[in-house]
Parts: structure tokens; C-alpha cells; sequence
């Protein structure tokens, strides 16, 4: 049964069959669909129903897809819509989308690949809860299972995991799932604030206190009421701000510096590193006593790499959002874009996959991320070589873009070699081939 409180996917469909498979997977995924067979029915009933995604067939048996999008665009507004096309008809989907449709599939499809299509684009509007957010990898799902048991008592949580994992995101999780969270989410990065003004700013000060401080200010301790207070790179808090961040852990109180009123603390602690804490402990550069208080519930985010099946759901999910966000129109990833970021082993993460998206979003001229946009480091470093190698290059470049060409006709043709063939213009024989010489992974 779909859930109540899924989004509202509205299907403009008149195959019988077709539209029963998409309407039943969808449902399997959490979605609630209404399965509008006609262009009239859709005309009247759309703008009514406040759909979170529409996905469209382009030709319906009273109008098409074209004169239904021109009348019902007013109505949609931000509304995503997908259209389904046959190659035919792929030049009317280009129109479409230049006209503000969100993207399309050529039939016949892959149901899981329009699965991630759609939900890519309800991405910047809808979050999922279904045991999945913070990723699919079994390492993820184990993380986010942890921090919804314990999301609603008040045990200090440690984050830990190499820079960029997404620490930072797993707190604001941990925060959003439990009773506070509509109260403050304060994070701090103890690695940025300069030695000389650490406590002043997370536990505040009185006027006076020091040089330039003319009244009174308020610390992240105290601004952070009775939400959660994140401390990441708490490793890099010097000795004496550690004895009172002790203090703050198993006293629930504090004072501003400069001041003598003892504050009550009454929110949540949930620290990260990316340090080893116990042989800091060992070392002599962080307390024994803090590091057994903060270290009650011990958390790993693993690197991106040690999870690769989080690297598209993450990458398409990046390309909604920052879309979104810049007012761009890129509907996804390339074929060869996604095989890309498969093969990148990732150093900076999350954040490094999240950046390279952003500055493609921000860049790009096409309507997909293509490998240049994401990598556009691999083709300095191609021109910088082509000067010595070009009789080389014009041979792997022709290979490369007859093996993409050949990939692309498969995949949109579901792997019929005949089909393939005819759109690219050459004999069954030549594809094969060609298949063979080139190392082309047939569907």
C-alpha cells in the first residue's frame, strides 16, 4: 500500500499496460500515483492536485504531450515533468525541456533507471524517510539505523571519519529525527577559531572580560538553548578549553569568560574528529577524562569509498538540488559522467563530490553533466600532452567517441543490436564488430 505522507507522482499515461507497471512500481517505492489516462483528464485534473512529479507519455490519444505541457505550464509551476518518448519523437522532448520540462526517457525503459530519474528530480523539494537518507550502502544504513535509536535520548554522540564524509550532515540528521528538532542545531568548527578568542566564543563573555570586549556576548553554548550544539574537529581544542568542555559534558554548566554566574547547559552534545582520539589520548594532546565522556555512543561515517553504491543516488540527488538552487536546468548525468565519478576514488569525500557537482551545475551549457564538466582537470592535462602525442589522440579520441556512441545507442535501444545499428547508420556485422574491437559492453 502507498504510503499517505509519500510524494504525489501523477502519471499521464494511455498504455494500459505500461501505465499499470509504472503505477505498481511506484507504489512499491512509497509513492502515491493517479493514473490520468487522457490529455482531457489531465487538463482538468492537474491543477487541482498539487502533484509533487508528473511524468508524461508525449503522445496520448487525444492531443500530445507538447499541447498538453503548453496549456498546463502556467498551472504547474515548479512542478518537475517528465516526458516518455519514443526516438522518434526525442527532438519534441529537447523542445519540451527547452521549453521548462524537467527531462525525458525513451522507451522502452529501465524502470529502476526512471525510478532514479523521478527521484532525482523531487530531490530539492521532497526528502525521503524510508530508512535511506543518509545513504543505500549497508555501511550507511547501519549509521543511520544507530542514530535514529538513539535520537531520542540525551547520550553525547561521536562522530568519527576522514574529512568530508559527511559527519556534519549525520549530526544535523541525528538533530532532525529527535525531539529537538525544532529547537537551535549550533555547529562549530573548533578547528577554525583562533586559540585566542576559543572560549569567548563557545562559552561567551562578560563585558570587560579582555581587551575589546565592550559587553556582553553570548557563546555557542548558550545559543544553542536546548537544541544541539555540534562540535566538529573537537580534537583541535587546546588543554585548557578541554577542562572546561569537561566541565560543560558532565556538569550541564558553564560560565562566560569573565564571568562568575554558573549557566545551566541544556542542550544535546554531539562532537566529531577525524583524528584518532585515543592516541591523542596517548600523546598527551587531548584529556583521557574527556575523550571516555564524549565517547559514550561512537559513531564511523566511512569514506565515499569505502561506500561507491552512495556515489550516484548522491550525485543525482546534488544535481537536483544545486539546480534548483542556481535556477539551472540540468536534468542529470551522462552515461560517461556517471562511469567517471564510479571510477574516482574520491580523497575529498562528500565534499568533493558535492563541489565537482556544483561547479558542473554552475558551468555547464548542456542539459547533462558531462566527464569535462565534472573533471575539467583531465582536459588540461589532455591538451598539455596533445602537442607530442597528436597523431595518438586523433585515434583514442576517435575510438572513445565511437564507443560512446555505440554505448548510448545500445542503452536507449535496451540492448537491441538491430535497433542500434539502424541509428547509427551501419550494418548489424560492422556494430559487432566494432563491439569487439572496442570493448563495448553490450546491454
Amino acid at each position: 500500500m502507498p504510503r499517505e505522507t509519500g510524494p504525489l507522482l501523477v502519471l499521464v499515461e494511455d498504455d494500459p499496460v505500461m501505465g499499470q507497471s509504472v503505477v505498481d512500481w511506484m507504489r512499491v517505492e512509497g509513492y502515491r500515483v493517479v493514473w490520468l489516462r487522457t490529455g482531457a483528464e489531465a487538463l482538468a485534473k492537474l491543477p487541482g492536485l498539487r502533484a509533487d512529479v508528473v511524468v508524461c507519455d508525449i503522445r496520448l490519444p487525444d492531443l500530445s504531450g507538447e499541447d498538453l505541457y503548453r496549456e498546463l505550464a502556467p498551472a504547474l509551476g515548479k512542478t518537475p515533468i517528465l516526458f516518455v518518448t519514443g526516438f522518434g519523437e526525442i527532438d519534441q522532448a529537447v523542445r519540451l525541456m527547452k521549453a521548462g520540462a524537467a527531462d525525458y526517457v525513451t522507451k522502452p525503459f529501465d524502470i529502476e533507471t526512471l525510478i532514479e530519474q523521478i527521484a532525482t528530480l523531487i530531490a530539492p523539494s521532497w526528502q525521503r524517510t524510508d530508512g535511506n537518507v543518509l545513504g543505500a550502502a549497508p555501511a550507511m544504513v547501519r549509521v543511520e539505523r544507530i542514530l535514529r535509536r538513539v535520537a531520542d535520548i540525551d547520550s553525547t554522540v561521536l562522530l568519527a571519519g576522514p574529512s568530508g564524509a559527511g559527519k556534519e550532515i549525520a549530526a544535523r540528521f541525528l538533530h532532525q529525527v529527535g525531539p529537538r528538532a525544532q529547537r537551535p542545531f549550533i555547529a562549530v568548527n573548533c578547528a577554525a577559531i583562533p586559540l585566542e578568542l576559543i572560549e569567548s566564543e563557545v562559552f561567551g563573555h562578560e563585558r570587560g572580560a579582555f581587551t575589546g570586549a565592550s559587553g556582553r556576548h553570548q557563546g555557542y553554548c548558550e545559543r544553542a538553548l536546548d537544541g544541539t550544539l555540534f562540535l566538529d574537529e573537537v580534537a583541535e581544542l587546546p588543554l585548557s578549553t578541554q577542562a572546561k568542555l569537561l566541565r560543560l559534558v558532565q556538569e550541564r554548566v558553564f560560565s562566560r569568560v569573565g564571568g562568575e554566574e554558573v549557566i545551566p547547559f541544556r542542550a544535546r552534545i554531539v562532537a566529531a574528529t577525524n583524528a584518532d582520539l585515543a592516541a591523542r589520548v596517548r600523546e598527551g594532546r587531548f584529556r583521557e577524562d574527556l575523550h571516555f565522556r564524549l565517547d559514550v555512543i561512537a559513531v564511523a561515517i566511512p569514506p565515499l569509498s569505502a561506500r561507491r553504491e552512495d556515489i550516484l543516488p548522491l550525485a543525482r540527488r546534488f544535481v537536483g538540488e544545486l539546480s534548483e538552487r542556481f535556477g539551472r536546468t540540468v536534468a542529470g548525468l551522462t552515461a560517461d559522467a556517471e562511469a567517471a565519478l564510479l571510477a574516482h576514488d574520491f580523497p575529498g569525500n562528500v565534499r568533493e563530490l558535492r563541489n565537482r557537482i556544483e561547479r558542473g551545475v554552475a558551468l555547464a551549457e548542456g542539459s547533462r553533466l558531462t566527464t569535462a564538466d565534472l573533471f575539467p582537470e583531465r582536459a588540461t592535462q589532455a591538451a598539455d600532452s596533445s602537442a607530442t602525442t597528436l597523431s595518438t589522440t586523433l585515434a583514442d579520441a576517435r575510438d572513445a567517441l565511437e564507443r560512446r556512441l555505440i554505448a548510448t545507442a545500445l542503452e536507449e535501444t535496451a540492448g537491441d543490436a538491430a535497433s542500434a545499428a539502424t541509428r547509427l547508420g551501419i550494418s548489424r556485422s560492422t556494430l559487432f564488430e566494432k563491439i569487439r574491437r572496442l570493448g563495448v559492453r553490450e546491454m
